[in-house]
């Protein structure tokens, strides 16, 4: 970002931003929006709660295998369609609304099936992940020159090796931004699950603190999400950034 032609630095933006947090709190012009300074101290004061401590592990848990799913299911069936027209022709429509459909009114019928517990928000994080896992990866293999594939297979590889050696490492770009998004939607989806599913972890104290008007304790854990989004976003970001060698040896 440029002003007056002075090269200043992304976080500034942030500091403005939180310099008008703070005024319009000091000023109490919205309620819902108390001053950051007091947001900032509920934060320290939530972190050293067991209360957090065990919210945080359990939706840490939920998080990771509900990601461990999307990413193996959505790259397989990514490459699946990247590779047989018919499965496209046939998965691509219903990939494509998944993708773009309201998924947290698919949550009670999760619940119906899955009953209440951590399967039914490990399957809300999977539906929230997989489909632009999929939709990426999907581009990455369709990205891939033939004439690449082509000197694979003159050289004698197996179909294993052309998956894996060839196909995988060149489409590496797309695979990394749709687990970077799908990291993203995961946040959002395992928050609806545990509000939706049974009020736990998470989900109860958001609950908990918006039901009494306890907003500074409510923007405190929603700075913790935040800030847990960003970085995993800016940690894969980074990788993408090591991999881009790769989408350009593909053509």
């Amino acid at each position: 970002m440029k002003i007056f032609g002075f090269q200043i630095p992304s976080v500034f933006s942030l500091l403005i931003w939180a310099g008008v947090w703070e005024v319009i709190g000091q000023l109490e012009w919205v309620f819902i929006f108390p001053p950051l300074s007091g947001v900032l101290i509920e934060l320290w004061d939530l972190v050293g709660t067991n209360a957090f401590h065990k919210a945080s592990i359990s939706t840490l848990k939920s998080f990771c295998y509900g990601m461990f799913f999307a990413i193996t299911g959505g790259v397989s069936l990514g490459f699946f369609m990247g590779r047989v027209d018919a499965a496209n022709k046939l998965l691509g429509m219903w990939v494509n609304i998944f993708a773009s459909a309201p998924l947290s009114s698919l949550v009670p019928v999760l619940i119906l099936l899955f009953g209440l517990g951590q399967t039914t928000i490990i399957v809300t994080v999977v539906l929230f992940a997989i489909w632009i896992i999929t939709l990426d990866t999907l581009a990455g293999i369709k990205h891939v020159s033939p004439s690449l594939i082509e000197m694979g297979q003159s050289f004698g590889a197996s179909r294993w090796n052309l998956l894996y050696k060839i196909l995988f490492w060149a489409a590496l770009p797309e695979i990394l931004a749709g687990i970077r998004m799908g990291f993203i939607r995961a946040v959002k989806g395992v928050i609806i699950g545990q509000l939706l599913v049974s009020i736990i972890d998470f989900g109860q104290m958001f609950a908990t603190f918006s039901r009494n008007l306890y907003m500074e304790e409510f923007w405190a854990l929603t700075l913790v999400l935040f800030v847990f989004a960003l970085g995993i976003s800016s940690l894969i970001g980074e990788m993408e950034k090591r991999v881009e060698y790769y989408a350009g040896v593909r053509d």
